[in-house]
This record gives structure tokens, C-alpha cells and sequence, in this order.
């Protein structure tokens, strides 16, 4: 059974990343025991084939065009990523703000001219994970498309 809980664990993280607590949900009714589980994940990240930093970065990276700060931080914490890993990753990326921009520019395109379509952009960039500040400073038209801060 460890060969093949190894044979799987390599399998799935040939494929992609994995945060160490998804891949042990995923592995978990294979796994004989919780220790034997808890050995093999420790000897993945002792080889460094399985790491929560690397993960972090990668999504970080894949979905930081689409979404902001905090829909990243969230999705991370419910991966089982550290609070110090999902910081170190997200100062990594690009500039919310420029980010937030980016997509609102690509929905709408034009700032609001009334209050119902300032709260509907509004709440369209909120959905999508963006603090506050950044979505107020966007629908203000302080970040202007030239800008390179």
C-alpha cells in the first residue's frame, strides 16, 4: 500500500501543485493510517516535490489577473496554506490596483454615471475579491490606463 499511495501522491503532483492539506484530504482513503499519510507527506516536502510556498505563488500567479487580494487569501486559508505563506505570495504579485483596473476595464469600460450603476460595478469587483480602496480608487478614475506607479 505505501508504494501506491506514493505512486498516486507522485501521479497527482505531476499533474499540478497541491497545498499539503489538499493532497492529503485527496490521498487520505488510500492512506492505511493517518501516520503513514503524515510520513509520506513529510518525506514529499523533505524532497521538495510537494511545497504550500510553491503552491501559493502558482495560484497566486494563475488566478491574481482575475481576482483580488482577498478572494486569493481566502481560497488559499481553505487550502490549508499559512497566513505567512498567502502574505509572502500576495506581495509577490502584481499591484491590486492595477489589477482591479485591469478587469473593470475589461467588464465595463466606462465609469458610472449613476448611483445604481456605481453600485453594481461595485459590487461586481467586491464579488471578485478587491479591497475597498482599490475598487473606490478605480471607480474614481485615479488609475488612469498610462499610469505605471
Amino acid at each position: 500500500m505505501p508504494d501506491t499511495l506514493r505512486a498516486k501522491a507522485v501521479a497527482l503532483l505531476a499533474q499540478r501543485e497541491y497545498s499539503r492539506a489538499t493532497l492529503a484530504k485527496k490521498l487520505s482513503p488510500l492512506a492505511g493510517s493517518a501516520a503513514e499519510l503524515e510520513r509520506l507527506l513529510d518525506d514529499l516536502v523533505g524532497r521538495r516535490q510537494l511545497s504550500d510556498a510553491r503552491y501559493a505563488e502558482m495560484r497566486v500567479t494563475a488566478r491574481g489577473r482575475r481576482y483580488g487580494d482577498l478572494r486569493l487569501a481566502r481560497e488559499l486559508q481553505q487550502d490549508g496554506v499559512s497566513d505567512e505563506l498567502i502574505a509572502d505570495s500576495l506581495a509577490l504579485g502584481e499591484d491590486e490596483t492595477r489589477r482591479c483596473r485591469e478587469v473593470w476595464q475589461k467588464k465595463f469600460g466606462i465609469l458610472p454615471d449613476n448611483l445604481a450603476d456605481r453600485a453594481r460595478q461595485q459590487r461586481f469587483l467586491q464579488y471578485r475579491g478587491f479591497s475597498p480602496s482599490a475598487v473606490r480608487q478605480v471607480l474614481q478614475g485615479l488609475i488612469e490606463e498610462g499610469d505605471d506607479e
